[in-house]
């Protein structure tokens, strides 16, 4: 008899194990997800940074003008071998510091998982993963923005999209972690025009941007 009731008693405790386990765990994939993409986050901005720094990423470096006979600006050309290489170089130094995280700086003590203030961050740690995914990529982008009369601004834009899978105990959830970077920028400067008009781009002063026009006799 005494058998059948601790039987039963262990049963029930699993079955309440198993069902708080089963609540708990969208909550722990979210919570897990947020760790990894806070330490993605972090080593992708020290890699970029680290690399501006060093001089490795300069606007020289990476384009250059192509003039005409009167020194004006007529192409902007990229240098694809630098863009590559830095490309490259940055994408496999986060990879790498991916790698290097260990599991008890993404760990999640129990309590935070109960949504109680007094128990967030107590309680024994549930071990978190992560592994860098192949598909995870750099690129650079090119932008150009007005700036004023005759003037646009160029940007270079690095973005990095990294892949991982995050090991949680019984399961795996994935997540991409995207970053964007102005690494370089410049103002383009060409001939300023003799005279210029001016039209707001808000549609009630059309009429009166217009009229001014006229009047002024451009």
């Amino acid at each position: 008899m005494l058998r059948m009731l601790a039987l039963a008693a262990i049963t029930a405790v699993l079955t309440v194990v198993f069902i708080a386990a089963a609540q708990m765990k969208p909550l722990l994939a979210s919570l897990a997800t947020t760790r990894v993409s806070n330490a993605v986050t972090r080593i992708v901005s020290e890699a970029v940074y680290e690399a501006i720094e060093s001089g490795e990423i300069q606007y020289d470096g990476l384009v250059t003008f192509e003039k005409d006979h009167d020194g004006k600006i007529t192409a902007v050309r990229s240098n694809m071998a630098a863009f590559n290489h830095l490309q490259a170089e940055i994408l496999d130094t986060v990879l790498t510091r991916v790698g290097q995280v260990s599991a008890r700086e993404l760990s999640i003590p129990i309590g935070t998982l109960t949504g109680s203030s007094l128990l967030a961050g107590r309680g024994p740690r549930i071990s978190v993963r992560m592994e860098s995914v192949g598909s995870s990529e750099a690129h650079f982008q090119n932008a150009f923005t007005d700036a004023g009369i005759n003037q646009t601004k160029h940007q270079i834009i690095l973005n990095i999209d990294v892949y991982v899978s995050i090991l949680l105990p019984g399961f795996t959830t994935a997540t991409k972690v995207s970053n964007s970077f102005i690494v370089a920028e410049t103002v383009i400067v060409g001939t300023v025009p003799d005279t210029y008009t001016y039209f707001s781009t808000t549609p009630g002063t059309y009429e009166e941007d217009l009229k001014d026009y006229i009047l002024n006799g451009n």
